[in-house]
C-alpha cells in the first residue's frame, strides 16, 4: 500500500491524529535503540492509549502485510526495537497506568509502559519489593523488561524477571486480546503462554499489562567491597563465598581498566592499583546482613584480597553501588563509540573468560574493559574506539564474534540478560543448533502466520 500520508490517515483513524508521527524526526528518532550501529528507518510511529488500539493497529497491520516493532523506552542493548523492515513502530509508553498494588497478595498489575522505578518506588512506599533491578530501572518499562527477560544487580540472590511474572495481557498479531496466568503463583493450566512471552522480545504478541510478584522489603541492607591483584583471585573468592552457603543479594565486580574509568569519573574513592574489584551487598535482618557481610569479607580475606570495607552508613553504600552502575558512562568518556556487550559463563570460567576477552581485545588492537554480575558469571565485555579509529567498529564486530563463541566453548551463553534482538542473532544458531531455531521459527508461525511481529528477529 501507499506509505506516508495514507498510512497516517489509516492508523490515526485507529489512535487519533495526535499519536501518529510521520515527520522526519519522529522517523529518525525511532529508527534506533540504546544499540550502537543499528539503525533502520520505519514508515510511522503510532502511540497507542488502550489495548483495543493496540489490537486494532495489529488487526490492519496483517491485514496489509506491514511490518510492526513493539517498543517502550527502547533501553535496550540488541538492537531489539530497531525496525529492520521499516513499518510501524508501536510505542507503547502512552500505557502507563499503575493498576494495583496488593499488599495481602504480594502483587502489582502495571499497564506495560509503566517504568520499573516507577513501580518499585511504589511497592516500596508500601514496605514491598520489587526485586528485578535492571542497570536501566530508571527509563526502561515493565513491558521492555517482560520483552527481554531482563536481569540486574539483585539477579544471584532473587533471580530475574521472569521469575516475578504472575500473568500476562497480551495482543497477539491477528489482534485477539488473551490473558495468561493471573494472580496465583500456582497454576498449570494448560501450556505456559507466560514464561514464553516472556522474553520474547516483541516477536509473539504485543504486551499491554503484567502481573508481577512483590516480596516484603527487607529490614536491613548492607554493602561491602574488596580488592584484590588479578580477577583469578576475585573469582575464587566468589565461588568460595557460594559454597560457604551465603547467597549475597549483591555480587559484582569490576576489571582494572574499569576501576580507573569509574574513579576518574567518579572519584569515589575506589583502589586503581587494584587488578580487579568485587562488590558484595546483602539483605534481610539486622543480624543476618551483618554476619553475612562479615563472612564474605572473612572468605575474600582468605583468598587474597588486598583491602576488604565495609560501608559504614547508606551514604556509602549507595556510592559502592554508583561505582558499579557509572562503568558504562565511565568508560564512555573514553571514546566515541562504546559497545556494550553481554556474555554467560558458570562462574568458576569467569576469570578464564576475562582472559580470553583480553587476549580477544589485543589480537584486534582494541581496548575492552569487563565488568558485571560475579554472582552469575554474566560478563560485560565493553570496547571503546577511538574517533580516528576508521576501521574500530569492524575489528570490533570480529571480536565480538570470537567472545561469543569462547562463552559457548566454556559451557556459556551469548547472551545473559541483554537480549538477541538483532546485534545476537548471527550467533543464536551457534548456541542452540539447527534443531532448536528450527522449532522457534515453528513457534513464531502458530503466533505470527503474517509474520508482521518484529521481524528479522529470533524465530523469524
Amino acid at each position: 500500500m501507499a506509505v506516508g500520508t495514507d498510512l497516517a490517515r489509516d492508523l490515526a483513524g485507529i489512535v487519533g491524529d495526535d499519536h501518529v508521527r510521520i515527520d522526519e524526526g519522529a522517523l529518525t528518532a525511532y529508527s534506533r535503540d540504546a544499540t550502537p550501529l543499528f539503525h533502520a528507518r520505519p514508515q510511522a510511529v503510532v502511540l497507542p492509549g488502550s489495548t483495543e488500539e493496540v489490537a486494532a493497529v495489529l488487526r490492519y497491520a496483517t491485514a496489509h502485510g506491514i511490518p510492526v516493532v513493539p517498543r517502550g523506552a527502547g533501553s535496550n542493548l540488541c538492537a531489539g526495537t530497531v525496525p529492520l523492515s521499516g513499518g510501524i513502530v508501536l510505542v507503547l509508553t502512552r500505557l502507563d497506568k499503575l493498576l494495583e498494588i496488593s499488599s495481602e497478595e504480594l502483587l502489582a498489575r502495571a499497564q506495560t509502559g509503566v517504568t520499573t522505578a516507577t513501580l518499585a518506588s511504589a511497592a516500596a512506599a508500601k514496605g514491598l519489593l520489587y526485586a528485578p533491578d535492571p542497570g536501566s530501572h530508571t527509563v526502561s518499562t515493565i513491558g521492555g523488561n517482560v520483552a527481554t527477560c531482563a536481569g540486574g544487580l539483585r539477579g544471584l540472590k532473587y533471580g530475574v524477571t521472569r521469575n516475578y511474572v504472575l500473568g500476562l495481557e497480551a495482543v497477539l498479531p491477528t489482534g485477539e486480546i488473551i490473558r495468561t496466568g493471573g494472580r496465583l503463583w500456582k497454576d498449570v493450566a494448560g501450556y505456559d503462554l507466560t514464561r514464553l512471552l516472556t522474553g520474547s522480545e516483541g516477536t509473539l504478541a504485543v504486551i499491554t499489562e503484567a502481573t508481577v510478584a512483590l516480596l516484603p522489603a527487607p529490614a536491613e541492607t548492607g554493602t561491602g567491597v574488596a580488592y584484590f591483584d588479578t580477577l583469578a583471585d576475585a573469582s575464587r573468592a566468589v565461588t568460595a563465598v557460594i559454597a560457604a552457603g551465603v547467597v549475597p543479594a549483591t555480587l559484582e565486580f569490576l576489571d582494572r581498566k574499569c576501576i580507573q574509568a569509574v574513579e576518574e569519573f567518579a572519584g569515589l574513592g575506589l583502589r586503581k592499583d587494584a587488578g580487579a574489584l568485587l562488590l558484595f551487598g546483602d539483605d534481610g535482618s539486622a543480624d543476618n546482613v551483618e554476619d553475612n557481610l562479615a563472612r564474605i569479607g572473612n572468605i575474600c580475606q582468605a583468598n587474597g584480597a588486598l583491602e576488604v570495607t565495609l560501608a559504614e552508613n547508606v551514604a556509602r553504600a549507595e556510592a559502592l553501588l554508583a561505582a558499579r552502575r557509572c562503568s558504562l558512562p565511565a568508560l564512555s568518556r573514553l571514546g566515541s563509540l562504546t559497545i556494550l556487550e553481554d556474555a554467560t559463563v558458570p562462574r568458576h570460567r569467569m576469570a578464564a573468560m576475562v582472559d580470553r576477552i583480553d587476549r580477544i581485545a589485543d589480537q584486534y588492537d582494541l581496548r575492552i574493559a569487563t565488568f558485571g554480575h560475579a554472582g552469575d558469571g554474566n560478563l560485560h565485555p565493553t570496547c571503546v574506539l577511538d574517533p580516528d579509529d576508521d576501521e574500530g567498529a569492524d575489528r570490533a564486530h570480529l571480536a565480538f564474534a570470537e567472545i561469543f563463541a569462547a562463552a559457548i566453548e566454556m559451557d556459556g551463553t551469548i547472551t545473559g540478560e541483554h537480549g538477541v534482538g538483532a546485534a545476537k542473532l548471527p550467533y543464536l544458531t551457534d548456541r542452540l543448533g539447527d534443531d532448536q531455531v528450527a522449532l522457534l521459527r515453528r513457534i513464531k508461525k502458530a503466533f505470527d502466520p503474517a509474520g508482521i511481529l518484529n521481524p528479522g528477529k529470533l524465530g523469524s
